[in-house]
């Protein structure tokens, strides 16, 4: 899962001149708010790539399904919480600067592609998902969103309700688990996906057709590219993780088996149960510690197979009414005109939201 807490401070605990680097280049701050005299960027009209050779992310190889976006929203929101400034505020004073951030990411992507199915997954499981009874310490190391973040990804939530997008969200499971149900309950009904996120472990859901698509850097791949990126194919990653461990989400994996190992040991014996299974070749493999790495193997077989649970995304997460197609619907013209005004928008980003929503020109406020 997406590193969503690590590094959270309170604004008001920064230190005079500590600077936050900037999440991507799809962040830029702007040290003014959206003002009707800015110049206004015209909307790209809808394209399937970004360069040469780029995957078509809209119509897709021939047989290949009707594409179904995923958004990996809280990855973005965070994103905009470090990259935004802090001069972004609300009818009632308190910051929205993620709000600000996630508008634009919306936009863009929704300008640019005009999906017609996509799912917008939060984490809202911080504390309560299924893994925490499994492993108290999973996510251990993060600390607690502050206040002023949990109000914005209400906002955020509710921006992508308005627009008409399908929201997934459940306190019991993550983002990533909400976005593996989606794509395994839509497949059979003619879609592929297109998983919007950076996130290493979403690369376990691959597979034919999908993609993945990290937004921020314009990089997209299918499963047959993972290897590449990773050094094991899609289907191994969680026995990946499992064998090396995710400090991200502080999972440890096996004492003394890092990146490195674990990834000559799954092409060798191609899954951890097969590993397992066969634990005493491990020590006749040509590679420097492999009579370590099978003791290692043996003494925590157990501690590897609960962590293989906890790397595994979950692809039985209820989804409720959208399930399974997740059509866009129509925007919600009241609620985006509350949310235009309670967060203070600008007039241009009021006029791409309404263009976005289908909804002509945003009333005069």
């Amino acid at each position: 899962m997406a590193h969503r807490l690590a590094g959270l401070r309170s604004r008001g605990s920064r230190a005079a001149g500590d600077v936050r680097p900037r999440a991507g280049r799809r962040f830029r701050p702007h040290r003014h708010s959206d003002r009707g005299g800015a110049r206004a960027r015209p909307a790209r009209p809808a394209r399937a790539a970004d360069r040469p050779g780029a995957v078509n992310a809209v119509a897709g190889p021939p047989g290949a399904g009707v594409p179904l976006y995923l958004v990996d929203a809280s990855l973005y929101v965070f994103r905009a919480w470090h990259s935004m400034p802090d001069e972004f505020r609300d009818v009632d004073g308190q910051p929205c600067n993620a709000v600000q951030g996630f508008a634009r990411f919306l936009l863009e992507l929704l300008e640019r592609e005009r999906p017609r199915h996509i799912a917008v997954a939060f984490d809202e499981a911080l504390d309560s998902c299924f893994r925490n009874a499994l492993y108290p310490d999973y996510k251990a190391n993060r600390p607690p969103a502050p206040e002023e973040l949990r109000r914005q990804f209400a906002h955020c939530k509710a921006l992508s309700a308005a627009l008409g997008l399908n929201v997934l969200a459940h306190d019991r499971y993550e983002a990533d688990d909400l976005i593996g149900s989606a794509l395994h309950l839509a497949r059979a009904h003619g879609h592929r996906g297109v998983i919007v996120s950076a996130d290493k472990d979403l690369s376990q859901l691959l597979d034919g057709h999908d993609e993945q698509w990290d937004f921020a850097r314009g990089q997209r791949w299918r499963a047959a590219d993972v290897r590449t990126r990773h050094g094991v194919h899609a289907h191994q990653i969680a026995d990946y993780l499992a064998l090396c461990g995710d400090a991200i989400d502080n999972i440890p994996g096996v004492p003394g088996i890092g990146a490195k190992t674990a990834s000559v040991l799954l092409s060798h014996f191609g899954s951890l149960d097969a590993l397992l299974a066969r634990v005493d070749e491990v020590a006749f493999l040509r590679f420097r510690g492999a009579a370590q790495a099978a003791a290692r193997l043996r003494q925590h077989r157990e501690r590897a197979l609960l962590y293989r649970q906890l790397t595994t995304i979950s692809l039985e997460a209820p989804l409720g009414a959208a399930a399974p197609r997740f059509a866009r619907a129509g925007a919600d013209a009241a609620a985006l005109a509350d949310l235009c005004t309670r967060l203070r928008f600008g007039p241009l980003t009021r006029r791409r939201l309404y263009a976005a929503a289908g909804l002509g020109e945003p009333p005069l406020s």
